[in-house]
């Protein structure tokens, strides 16, 4: 009989339209994972491995305020990557407060909880054998850094405070993995100065090395700042939360 654990994993991203997805999606590719493609758009995603053969993936419409409906699909996914986001550069009007907060945090958190309890409904006998279902947050290097977009850098940073808040119970059945990235060339940032794809690889390559803080990025400071403020916000939280 083959041995679960070693079947491939089925991946689901959201953002798979962007730059940093659709990588992240050829990367998982080449190790032999089942894609689903999470997008908001609804024009076809089409990839292209290095063969130049078209890459297999199921694509999935869905909105942001919807998490719900996409229930059913997180039955069967074993990595969630949490990717979607906006970035409205210098708008300060209240749509586009509203519209940051929505996508950048609470779209990302109402992901985060409905995958832990589609997972821990699973029976037993399925969990056994099988690696434990995990969940990748990418809340930027706008939790700690300036990113030139104030309305950025406050979502991202509530996201990655909710995070930081929920994650010792979340933990429970998920394995939960930070992506703290620095500036990488894409539709919301075109000057960054990162390639996506080389940001692809650096995240998978850290994963395998079993991290759950992973920093990509130029920035030396950010080495030295996300973990200590990581490490403050889950002190401070265990300190005066009731578990």
């Amino acid at each position: 009989m083959p041995d679960p654990s070693n079947e491939a994993l089925t991946v689901a991203v959201t953002g798979a339209s962007g730059a940093l997805g659709q990588a992240l999606l050829r990367r998982w590719h080449r190790r032999g994972a089942r894609l689903i493609a999470l997008t908001h758009s609804p024009a076809p995603l089409q990839l292209a491995g290095p063969d130049g053969q078209q890459i297999p993936l199921r694509q999935v419409h869905w909105q942001v305020g919807q998490e719900a409906a996409l229930e059913s699909l997180l039955e069967g996914v074993d990595l969630l990557v949490i990717n979607h986001g906006i970035n409205v550069h210098g708008d300060g009007s209240a749509e586009a407060t509203g519209r940051s907060l929505e996508v950048n945090a609470l779209s990302a958190w109402r992901l985060l909880e409905l995958f832990a309890v589609v997972v821990q409904r699973r029976e037993p006998a399925e969990r056994d054998g099988r690696r434990r279902p995990e969940v990748w947050v990418n809340t930027s290097e706008a939790e700690i850094q300036p990113a030139v977009s104030p309305l950025y850098e406050i979502s991202k940073r509530l996201l990655g405070q909710l995070l930081s808040l929920r994650a010792p119970e979340l933990a429970q059945a998920l394995r939960l993995r930070r992506l703290v990235l620095g500036p990488f060339r894409s539709a919301l940032n075109p000057v960054g100065v990162m390639g996506a794809d080389w940001v692809a690889g650096e995240i998978l390559r850290q994963a395998d090395w079993n991290c759950s803080l992973i920093i990509v990025t130029p920035n030396p400071l950010t080495f030295v700042l996300m973990p200590l403020a990581t490490l403050t916000r889950w002190a401070y939280m265990s300190l005066l939360l009731r578990r």
